[in-house]
């Protein structure tokens, strides 16, 4: 009881200081733009309520047998379709643990059950099981993280000369972790290589140099034998709590080789020149002498198996080189002026080690640990360069992946910029870009990160559009399960999304959209293919004049119907492009995308379980069937969401979101608007989205009534009562600031 009091003392707190100031800012504001409200999450304090989208399980996770491929989908074992929505989780910020004790465990596999989640990533558990705080404040704050963060503590054993032994207190921290997510109902995808620091132990040349050892992972043997050791140990390790090896539990519904690591990626990024040295200027990424020799030794291996003789002798003389030596690899200045041998044969190396790679590792992990369910080999991470050259690798894997973040803080200059306001640059095409027919497709790692006041937008168009282009899995990046006593109420990373209160009351929301179906798949899938020619040359293409697809492509098209790559190295095709067109409406009509030259976008979402509001309300003359909006806000976010599986018009238990800009206490932008010069503390803020919101066409309807909800799903002030206008039920917002309503309706 005492610990408890103390947690609402520290909130109220909080919630004092963060008034005091608002009250102190509000002098110059706009009177018309509602003021920033303190409005906190705590998932220690959620329990069961009628918001829940728990329903969204169909009891606990492999209940229903294994994942499998089938028709191009993910499928369970009794033949009924599969899709994952849900959450990486890490633990880079302050307060965070990669792995929860068993108490936190319990509580945050509830949590995530309630908001709708059924599948979690299991994002660097092979970091060491050690953490070093970094703090980052002020001016110089860091582009990749927030005030406080410090690595995730993940399995392996820091305090010993090699990475190859787990810390049996982490691994049985993981094992209870499994456990509690398969009884609530929710799968697990394990990450195998991701952030690994390889150690002298290891007997790996040049362990003080390679890092991570991104790129080096495809072909140094010692570093593959490495991974399928810890492939292995991981795997074919036999949980405590539910008596199976990981390869063996029906709850385990994906296996990832390697996270965003590709050969291919390093040599368009001019990461191959061998001069990673110890006393070296070492810019980015690059081979050490070491390394580069290897895999120069193994092309040279290759030209002579996969290419004649005179066109060997070409490719010396290209490159300025003696019969007698080896062909090195280009520089990326080379690439747009080179032979099409040359470009071509390092294209094809590359690939083929890429895919040699994958094939073994597949092998492995199937035939000598005994893994059941499908394998991603790696994703489509680099979505600001051509993607074609790595396609090759992906349409040769069990499912395809991708992963994309809009304005991610650490590649993005200018950001706080809404994707509403740019359909053609949106993170919809830039992962659509990928899917390949007749390959299930997911994606494994996205988000709109903090700080953006724009943010609300995010999961409602993703999970709209993911569903309309009959996706797989949507992992967002981050979750991240809180230490008790450690945490406080604001947001302390880019990417942990557990503690933001807008993105936090969507996830249930998107769980209807994505998992129930609530959105239809487009009628139509409209296919392109590639030529030989031009994957070579979307592979030279400097960066500013990189595609997402073949010229000439309308990158509209996935807004519209489906679309997918058919084949490579094949007759090249592009579906014809649309004609005028705005809004952007999706051939189902359940989806619009509404801009104004490029500002006061707004995307609707009009099916009969869910229906959204997503951007500019106040600027577009925009209603759904069963929703319209008079607002104060300039931007917002507003969904409806039918919890009891009928029809928004006959529903009478309805999920209400009304969300908007969400900041921590006290934070300040710089001047360019790219990143935050005062993180800020906590409470979070939120502007309260005021005004009035109409649900119409209520069939039968005698009373409708709204209870505001706190960031735990409970009860605050009194429920309100709508009023019946001549278009529908009219429901005030704003008082109190919330972001989510329970509608009652009575009939």
């Amino acid at each position: 009881m005492m610990k408890k009091y103390r947690r609402v003392v520290r909130w109220s707190r909080w919630a004092a200081i963060a008034t005091a100031l608002l009250g102190a800012s509000a002098v110059g504001a706009q009177s018309d733009m509602p003021a920033l409200q303190p409005f906190t999450i705590d998932h220690e304090v959620r329990v069961d309520s009628a918001a829940d989208a728990r329903f969204v399980h169909d009891g606990p996770a492999g209940s229903h047998g294994f994942i499998r491929v089938q028709d191009g989908h993910l499928y369970r074992g009794d033949g009924k379709r599969f899709r994952c929505w849900g959450f990486n989780m890490t633990g880079w910020a302050k307060g965070s643990a990669e792995l929860p004790d068993h108490k936190a465990a319990e509580t945050y596999a509830a949590a995530l059950a309630r908001l709708g989640v059924n599948c979690v990533r299991l994002h660097f558990l092979d970091r060491p099981d050690t953490a070093f705080p970094i703090r980052n404040e002020g001016a110089g704050i860091s582009t990749t993280a927030g005030p406080f963060t410090h690595p995730p503590r993940g399995l392996i054993r820091g305090d010993l000369p090699d990475s190859q032994h787990f810390n049996p207190e982490q691994l049985d921290r993981l094992d209870y972790w499994i456990a509690q997510l398969k009884k609530n109902g929710i799968y697990a995808d394990f990450n195998l290589n991701v952030g690994r620091v390889f150690k002298p132990g290891d007997n790996v040349p040049d362990v003080d140099l390679i890092n991570n050892a991104k790129g080096f992972t495809y072909f140094g043997p010692e570093l593959v034998a490495l991974q399928k050791d810890y492939a292995k140990q991981l795997l074919g390790h036999r949980n405590a709590y539910t008596g199976l090896r990981y390869a063996d539990d029906p709850a385990v519904a994906l296996v990832e080789v390697v996270n965003e690591n590709s050969l291919l990626e390093f040599w368009a990024r001019n990461w191959l020149r061998g001069e990673r040295t110890k006393d070296g200027l070492n810019y980015q990424l690059d081979m050490t002498p070491h390394y580069e020799a290897l895999l120069v030794r193994m092309y040279n291996d290759w030209l002579a198996k996969n290419r004649t003789p005179a066109q060997v002798a070409e490719l010396h003389r290209m490159a300025g080189i003696p019969s007698d030596q080896p062909v090195p690899f280009m520089r990326r200045g080379d690439h747009p002026d080179a032979p099409h041998l040359r470009l071509d044969a390092e294209i094809a190396f590359l690939t083929s080690v890429e895919i040699g790679f994958h094939d073994e590792m597949k092998r492995f992990l199937k035939d000598e640990v005994g893994v059941k369910v499908p394998i991603i080999p790696m994703a489509d991470h680099t979505y600001f360069m051509a993607n074609q050259p790595l396609l090759r690798t992906l349409i040769k894997s069990d499912i395809v992946d991708a992963h994309v973040y809009w304005q991610h803080p650490a590649i993005y200059g200018q950001r706080n910029e809404p994707m509403v306001n740019s359909p053609e640059l949106s993170t919809i095409l830039k992962l659509a870009r990928s899917a390949v027919a007749g390959k299930p497709f997911t994606v494994s790692e996205v988000n709109e990160p903090f700080p953006t006041d724009y943010g609300a937008e995010m999961v409602p168009i993703l999970a709209s559009y993911a569903s309309l282009q009959d996706w797989d899995a949507v992992f967002f990046y981050t979750f991240e399960t809180k230490v008790a006593g450690e945490w406080t109420p604001m947001i302390t990373d880019h990417f942990d999304m557990t503690l933001d209160p807008v993105k936090m009351a969507q996830m249930p929301v998107g769980a209807m959209i994505f998992l129930r179906g609530d959105v239809s798949a487009a009628k139509t899938m409209l296919t392109r293919s590639y030529s030989t020619d031009q994957i070579r040359e979307a592979a030279r293409l400097t960066r500013a004049a990189m595609p997402y697809y073949t010229p000439g492509f309308d990158v509209r098209i996935p807004l519209v119907h489906g679309s997918r790559v058919s084949c490579l190295d094949c007759k090249p095709s592009l579906p014809a492009p649309l004609g005028a067109m705005n809004p952007i409406v999706s051939d189902t009509g359940e989806l619009s995308w509404l801009t104004d030259g490029g500002k006061n976008g707004l995307v609707s979402v009009d099916s009969p379980r869910s229906q959204a509001l997503v951007g500019f309300i106040s600027a577009n003359k925009v209603e759904t069937r069963n929703l319209s909006a008079q607002i104060r806000n300039r931007f917002a976010v507003i969904t409806l969401s039918s919890l009891d599986g009928k029809p928004l018009n006959l529903s009478n238990r309805i999920l209400l979101t009304t969300t908007g800009r969400v900041e921590n206490t006290g934070q300040k932008w710089d001047e360019r608007g790219s990143n935050l010069t005062v993180w800020g503390t906590a409470p979070t803020l939120i502007e309260p989205i005021t005004g009035w919101v109409t649900l119409k066409d209520l069939e039968g309807a005698i009373g409708v009534f709204a209870q505001p909800l706190d960031g735990s799903a409970r009860p605050i002030g009194k429920e309100i009562s709508g009023k019946m206008i001549e278009p529908g039920w009219e429901i005030p917002i704003g008082n109190p600031a919330t972001t989510s309503y329970l509608i009652r309706v009575e009939r």
